[in-house]
């Protein structure tokens, strides 16, 4: 639905009187014939009401029709999609391609602390953890003979309370092992994930420059698109945002696999600790970690849910305002009575 607003600026006439005496004395001119000045007229306000002047983005002014539109993916030089694509092998190399050097240090920078970290950081913490386990898998083993080979009924409880003493440490220390397997596991996912981005976004760039449309959208279509996660952005050619979403929904998938799995790894710890009626510590300790994995996978999951609606509104909303982007549709026109005249369109 439109609606045109006309305003009327009339511009008065400050001739001078001298002037106005002076063309008194001149002969009259030939007035032209009706016919001829019916003409005219009915040409002039076929051309000032022609629904060009009111199309979107088309105020005739070239001032205004010329003005960038492009804010985040800013024009460039550098449009050859192969050679954005070949940089975009590389987490960031299509976004500085293509002079987008913020974006893309910002990616290649995430990018490179999440190899880091899933690669020496959690190599030398498994290394720190075996480490620390080895000595006390030396007791287990040494107090396992002495126990083996006790004869005294002194001996063997003593025996046998400082092997389970020994045996909780080293489960605590695979514990950690198992919860920085875990962590790995996400941050991997994640680090797929921005890369998968930063490759969408790369072809964004190089799309918008070359093909940038601000057409109005239709939102119900968007919304049809939208039912699949992503292809709603996709219909909008916001390619950006559907590597940004595929990025959450990895990550977040994967956060509950590898949560799910330590709830099971927990509750099979659990169950271990209820046979052999250890201390009531070990037992606290289990159940919090139980605790704390269920609430990380349930955190995921209402993200996954929360995301996927998000993705739906995106859609709609970046339909409908599929042409904000246009310059102001407001057109400046002359009009032959004197003074100009002032239409400006609003969609809603």
């Amino acid at each position: 639905m439109g609606v045109v607003l006309a305003v009327l600026f009339t511009v008065p006439s400050f001739a001078d009187d001298s002037l106005a005496e002076k063309s008194t004395e001149q002969p009259a001119e030939v007035e032209p014939a009706p016919e001829t000045v019916a003409a005219t007229d009915s040409s002039a306000v076929d051309s000032v009401s022609s629904t060009d002047i009111l199309q979107k983005g088309k105020t005739g002014i070239v001032a205004i029709d010329t003005l960038t539109v492009n804010e985040w993916d800013i024009p460039t030089s550098h449009n050859s999609l192969p050679l954005t694509m070949l940089f975009a092998i590389f987490p960031g190399g299509g976004q500085i391609y293509t002079e987008h050097y913020v974006r893309g240090g910002f990616i290649a920078g995430i990018e490179l602390l999440l190899l880091y970290e899933v690669t020496a950081n959690k190599s030398y913490q498994d290394r720190r953890v075996r480490e620390q386990t080895k000595p006390f898998q030396d007791s287990v083993g040494i107090y396992t003979q002495w126990l083996l080979n006790s004869s005294t009924r002194d001996s063997l409880e003593y025996y046998h309370e400082k092997r389970a003493e020994f045996v909780g440490r080293v489960r605590e220390k695979n514990d950690k092992k198992m919860e920085q397997e875990d962590l790995r596991k996400a941050e991997t996912a994640w680090m797929y994930g921005l890369y998968l981005y930063s490759f969408f976004d790369a072809f964004g760039i190089w799309y918008n420059n070359n093909y940038r449309s601000v057409e109005l959208k239709s939102m119900k279509t968007a919304l049809l698109w939208s039912i699949i996660p992503g292809f709603g952005q996709m219909y909008n050619r916001e390619f950006g945002k559907m590597g940004l979403l595929y990025m959450a929904f990895i990550g977040s998938a994967t956060s509950i696999w590898t949560s799910q799995n330590m709830v099971e790894y927990y509750l099979d710890r659990k169950h271990l600790v209820e046979k052999e009626s250890t201390s009531s510590e070990e037992y606290e300790r289990v159940c919090e970690r139980i605790t704390y994995y269920r609430k990380n996978r349930n955190q995921y999951i209402w993200a996954i849910a929360l995301i996927y609606l998000y993705s739906i509104g995106d859609a709609a909303v970046d339909a409908l305002l599929s042409d904000f982007d246009n310059p102001m549709h407001l057109a400046v026109l002359p009009r032959l009575e004197g003074g100009v005249q002032a239409l400006m369109s609003f969609d809603f």
